[in-house]
């Protein structure tokens, strides 16, 4: 596991205030992050509750975010090609263009991850929870998955597939990066839920999160 400063989450006009001190742009809602290695979803479990966090830790010290008060953005240069293929029907159709978040990391992009790391072992059964997106709005579909032989079958989340179980199990201790695809320029809303289950049987959440993407 890696080891980290942290800082409280920043909310509201802090985080207005700390983008402009310059890290990062202030936009209506809070902060805009386009660059660097940001957890998106970041799981936390502080003894009572789930929350879910982003943790941006492209500045030192690391902050983390209500992600309400944040604006996650796939710049332009993040334009993909989708490939030939059955494998990658998920993105749509071959030959177009979507805007795709790297599973690994480009500089010139944001780095989006998915965290266990806030998440302490034996507290919760198999060490895991749930992270569940349960609703998205905008122009085109989310998905959300890893390289692999057939990346199809490699999906975590794929809002344009209903029959998908759009749920990521989340082990304690856990750091992950998958790639995430916004299959058409434009903004995006997305819903995510985490829930877990106590090794006492106690179940702990849902506890959901907005998020706003803007692609291309």
């Amino acid at each position: 596991m890696r080891t980290f400063a942290r800082t409280l989450t920043v909310t509201g006009s802090i985080a207005a205030a700390l983008a402009i001190g310059g890290m990062n742009a202030a936009y209506a809602a809070g902060t805009v992050l386009s660059k660097g290695h940001v957890d998106v979803l970041d799981v936390e479990y502080d003894g009572i509750g789930l929350e879910l966090h982003v943790h941006d830790e492209s500045v030192t010290p690391d902050v983390e975010y209500d992600p309400a008060d944040v604006e996650i953005q796939a710049l332009p240069a993040s334009a993909y090609t989708v490939p030939t293929g059955s494998c990658y029907t998920h993105l749509g159709t071959a030959g177009s263009t979507v805007y795709r978040l790297p599973q690994v990391e480009n500089t010139e992009l944001l780095w989006p991850g998915i965290s266990g790391e806030h998440i302490g072992t034996g507290v919760f059964q198999n060490d895991k929870v749930q992270v569940k997106l349960t609703s998205v709005s905008g122009p085109g579909k989310i998905t959300v998955y890893k390289n692999g032989l057939c990346p199809i079958n490699n999906r975590y989340f794929d809002s344009g597939d209903s029959a998908h179980a759009n749920t990521k199990n989340v082990t304690a201790g856990e750091h992950d990066h998958a790639n995430w695809v916004f299959t058409k320029a434009g903004t995006y809303t997305a819903t995510f839920e985490v829930s877990g289950t106590l090794n006492n049987g106690t179940k702990v959440g849902p506890t959901t999160a907005t998020y706003t993407f803007q692609a291309g």
